[in-house]
């Protein structure tokens, strides 16, 4: 009976201490927990994308050496026709326009806007707003609930044939390693085009900071060859392994200049793109191919090391000829000897000893 008298006791305490909780820190605490759940499920897609699919380390900024470059990629190549095809969704496969509009419009990675100077900027000040870059480029869109969406068949993926990218080249002298590095995207839409030959006008569309969206490249199946069918390669690494093939428009420099600025025809700008490649090439070959200086002592000892071995190959070659040299005037002396002399008889000569029994 005591023990039930002391079960009872101990529950209407219980009782009292939950109704003397002042009614505002209940709220407080039901709005926290609400809050808290509110903010786990409004975090970013791209959070959850990163840890799952990671990718490469960012790029040092205290690195030796760094050249920055901007190429146009043409879809139309092979080598870049991955990046274009299937030019509509078909299934879960889709074009890189395509899955980077989509991504763009619904929220999950910023994009910012195409300059007048091409140059990117990846502040704040310059996002681009979705609604204003749809209605100046007259792509359809609708509105529910204040979130913006496009339909399929109004995605401008088979406008989209060309890409500037910007990639960095530099040495890392921690690691000792020479990277090539794809640090931003703009897809650049071509329209103008007719049967009369008016070529299509470029509309560079905005800039995608790369590290923003390499989660979800990496994540991304690719199909990079006609003969091999198999989806054995993501975007990210095709943009990794550089798989795309595109010419150089652009360098950073003191002056700001295009390469078109200062390279009037045709063969100029070739020239120059070949001499930028050049430049890269040489300086990578030379990271591991260092020639040795003339006034070192290496070059001394390596100096005598190639006298030595060029004395001895002109050694050998005139023990060769004096050996040739010797072999003919023995082959000579052997064949004057079997020659019979002048006024003799012709029949051979035979000793006494051959002719004994």
């Amino acid at each position: 009976m005591k023990r039930f008298l002391i079960i009872g006791f101990a529950m209407c305490l219980g009782a009292m201490a939950v109704q003397a909780q002042p009614k505002k820190s209940r709220v407080a605490a039901v709005s926290t927990t609400t809050t808290q759940k509110k903010t786990t499920a409004a975090k970013p897609a791209s959070d959850r994308a990163a840890l799952m699919f990671p990718t490469s380390d960012v790029m040092p900024e205290d690195v030796v050496w760094r050249r920055d470059i901007y190429r146009q990629l043409d879809l139309m190549k092979d080598a870049n026709a991955p990046l274009y095809y299937p030019v509509e969704p078909h299934g879960k496969d889709q074009n890189l326009f395509t899955y980077l509009f989509r991504l763009f419009v619904s929220g999950r990675i910023p994009a910012y806007q195409y300059k007048l100077d091409g140059n990117e900027s990846f502040e704040a000040k310059d996002k681009a707003d979705a609604r204003e870059l749809l209605e100046r480029y007259s792509i359809y869109y609708e509105e529910k609930d204040g979130k913006v969406s496009v339909p399929e068949s109004d995605i401008p993926s088979a406008e989209v044939t060309r890409y500037y990218i910007k990639e960095s080249n530099y040495f890392d002298q921690r690691s000792a390693t020479y990277t090539t590095r794809v640090t931003a995207l703009c897809p650049v839409l071509m329209r103008g085009a007719d049967d009369f030959g008016t070529e299509a006008t470029p509309y560079p569309l905005f800039w995608i900071n790369y590290d923003d969206v390499a989660a979800y490249l990496s994540r991304m199946p690719l199909m990079a060859s006609n003969l091999n069918n198999v989806t054995n390669m993501t975007v990210d690494d095709y943009f990794t392994m550089n798989r795309y093939e595109g010419k150089i428009y652009k360098t950073n420099n003191l002056q700001g200049r295009v390469l078109a600025n200062y390279c009037k025809t045709d063969s100029a700008m070739t020239n120059e793109q070949k001499r930028i490649e050049q430049e890269l090439a040489d300086f990578e070959n030379h990271i591991w191919h260092q020639p040795v200086p003339a006034d070192s002592l290496d070059s001394v000892a390596v100096d005598g090391k190639d006298k030595k071995a060029s004395r001895a190959k002109a050694k050998g070659s005139s023990s060769k000829k004096d050996t040739k040299t010797s072999t003919s005037r023995r082959s000579k002396s052997s064949s004057a000897a079997s020659k019979p002399k002048s006024g003799g008889s012709s029949a051979p000569r035979v000793s006494a000893r051959r002719q004994r029994h």
